[in-house]
């Protein structure tokens, strides 16, 4: 019989809150190109594929939340092109709440053209961001970031996540931190995040320390962090609890296109985390969900191409075979 380890953080009811989980950070649109191998340096190759498709990290997790029934709000900065209009419609007709957003009229919106390699789903991203789309801390209102029962944030800009992850805190709202990258500032924000969850290079880029477990082992020790924990793609994830070292089996799919699977396993853990209002949930249950969602959001094309409705992860939890 396995140990149990709770959320280390408690949530407010539904009834006190507008929303259930408000992301800050990015929005994209992915021109997804899909290749039957990887280009080589000075080749051709004709496309398979191409779409126009809707991404960025905070963006696709609030729609992951809304899909599984969740009220989400996004708050960010869209551009005033063709592009920001695809990237705000797509979470509107999700349904998600975009009223603490900003459009930027003069900018062009973020984008990113990903390589997806026909052969195992894998990709690689360029990516380019104007830089009136900056979201300066200022402009982070209490009133927007305290709306919500919880708070996922990106790192992309540290200064901005920081401080509404300060309003989070000192509202009794937990801060989930979806991290990729050491960028300045970085510290000042794991202190204030209650989960941290890391794409996989992180750990070792912080710390030094190419072991996994040892190196979210520091991270929690250094920042006091509650929970920590790293995705692994085809490995699932590892995370540090109270103490514990909890290791997550990936699910396997049909992968298609791996665009997206951190990003819809962020949104599947805050989702898992707000299933239980009153009891908090066991880490290891929340881990095994978020794992679904991601493997399940990369069996079609695209950042947000799979995203499953709750009936398909609670089939894929149970051990039903989805392609």
């Amino acid at each position: 019989m396995r140990a149990t380890v709770r959320i280390p953080f408690a949530l407010v009811s539904p009834s006190a809150r507008r929303f259930d989980l408000v992301g800050l950070g990015l929005n994209s649109v992915d021109l997804v190109t899909v290749v039957a191998e990887y280009p080589a340096s000075n080749t051709k190759q004709r496309l398979q594929r191409f779409a126009r498709l809707p991404g960025g990290q905070t963006a696709t997790a609030m729609v992951v939340a809304a899909r599984l029934g969740w009220r989400a709000s996004y708050i960010g900065r869209f551009g005033g092109d063709e592009l920001g209009a695809l990237s705000r419609t797509s979470l509107v007709d999700e349904g998600v709440d975009v009223a603490a957003s900003q459009l930027v009229g003069d900018a062009t919106n973020q984008f990113a053209i990903v390589i997806v390699d026909a052969r195992s789903g894998e990709r690689t991203v360029l990516w380019d961001r104007h830089p009136a789309l900056t979201m300066h801390p200022e402009a982070v209102l209490a009133a927007d970031v305290c709306a919500g029962r919880m708070l996922l944030v990106d790192c992309h800009e540290t200064a901005a996540a920081t401080r509404a992850a300060q309003f989070a805190r000192a509202a009794g709202i937990p801060t989930v931190l979806d991290v990729e990258k050491v960028r300045p500032g970085i510290a000042e924000l794991l202190q204030q995040t209650d989960a941290i969850i890391a794409a996989e290079a992180f750990p070792t880029e912080l710390t030094g320390y190419d072991a996994p477990g040892r190196a979210l082992e520091a991270i929690a020790r250094e920042f006091d962090a509650p929970l920590v924990a790293v995705t692994l793609g085809a490995d699932g994830s590892l995370a540090r609890c109270g103490g514990k070292e909890i290791r997550t089996r990936a699910f396997p799919v049909n992968c298609i296109d791996s665009t997206g699977a951190g990003d819809a396993f962020h949104g599947g853990f805050a989702a898992a985390c707000l299933q239980s209002p009153d009891h908090p949930v066991d880490v290891e249950d929340a881990l095994r969900y978020a794992n679904a969602v991601a493997a399940l959001n990369c069996r079609a094309l695209g950042a947000r191409g799979g995203l499953p409705t709750p009936d398909e992860v609670t089939r894929l939890l149970a051990g039903d075979a989805l392609r």
